[in-house]
C-alpha cells in the first residue's frame, strides 16, 4: 500500500499548493494550462493503447463496459456524490467543488499507471509506477486546484481507495492473473484516459465514468478461458 499512500499525499499537498496559488494564477493562463495537460494525456491514452494484443476483446470491453455503466448510470453517481460535498461544503454554492472532485477522481483513478502501478504493487512490491504517478498527480493537481478549486483534493480519498482496491485484489489473486489480462486491462483503461484528454481540451463530452466497468472485462474474459480450458 506504499505506493497508493504516497501518491493521495501528493495530491493533497499538490492541492494545497494549488489553493494557495490560485489568486496568483491568471484564469486563462490555467485554462491554457489544463488544455496542454490534457494533450498530454490525450498521448498518454494513446500510447497505453499499444499494450494490446487482442483488439475485438478491447472493442467488446468498451462496448460491454458502457452498456453496464449506462444502466448504472456512475456519471450520475459521482456527479451526486460531488455535488453532496459540494452542500456540505459550499457555503455560497458557487464553488467548483463537484467538479473538481469529478475530474480529478476519473484523471487519477483511470489508466495504464494506476491500474498497472497498483497491480505490481499488489503482486511484486514494486511501488516504482506508483510514485512515477504520483509526481504527475502532484504537479496536475496544483494546476487542477488553481482552476476548479478544493474539490481535487477529495481526489486523494478516491485513488486512496481505488488504487489501494486493487493492489489488495491483486496480492490475493495472484495465481489468477496473466501478463495477456494486465495488458488488455491496461489497454481499456488507457481507452478511458484517453477520453479524459478528449474532454479536457474540449474536444468532447465523453461520459468517461459510465465506461469505467470496461476496465474489468478483460479479467472477466480471461477467467472464463481458464475455466474453459481447465474443465
Amino acid at each position: 500500500m506504499l505506493g497508493t499512500i504516497v501518491n493521495a499525499l501528493s495530491i493533497v499537498a499538490g492541492s494545497l499548493i494549488g489553493l494557495f496559488l490560485k489568486g496568483g494564477i491568471p484564469v486563462s493562463m490555467g485554462e491554457t494550462i489544463s488544455k496542454g495537460l490534457g494533450l498530454c494525456i490525450i498521448y498518454i491514452g494513446m500510447s497505453g493503447t499499444m499494450s494490446t494484443q487482442n483488439l475485438l476483446l478491447v472493442i467488446f470491453s468498451l462496448v460491454i463496459g458502457a452498456i453496464i455503466g449506462e444502466l448504472i448510470d456512475i456519471d450520475k453517481r459521482f456527479a451526486e456524490l460531488g455535488d453532496f460535498v459540494e452542500k456540505k461544503l459550499s457555503k455560497n454554492g458557487e464553488s467548483k467543488i463537484a467538479e473538481g472532485f469529478v475530474n480529478a477522481s476519473l484523471l487519477f483513478c483511470v489508466g495504464s499507471m494506476a491500474i498497472v502501478g497498483s497491480l505490481q504493487s499488489g503482486l511484486e512490491g514494486n511501488h516504482e509506477t506508483l510514485f512515477t504517478k504520483s509526481v504527475l498527480d502532484g504537479i496536475t493537481s496544483i494546476i487542477f486546484t488553481s482552476t476548479m478549486g478544493i474539490g481535487v483534493i477529495l481526489s486523494a480519498v478516491s485513488v486512496f481507495i481505488y488504487q489501494g482496491a486493487v493492489t489488495l485484489l491483486a496480492s490475493s489473486i495472484k495465481v489468477l492473473l496473466t501478463d495477456a489480462i494486465v495488458a488488455e486491462m491496461t489497454a481499456v483503461g488507457s481507452l478511458l484516459i484517453l477520453g479524459i484528454g478528449l474532454n479536457m481540451v474540449g474536444a468532447t463530452k465523453i461520459k468517461v465514468a459510465n465506461i469505467l466497468p470496461a476496465v474489468l472485462i478483460p479479467f472477466i474474459y480471461g477467467m472464463i478461458m481458464k475455466i474453459g480450458i481447465g474443465m
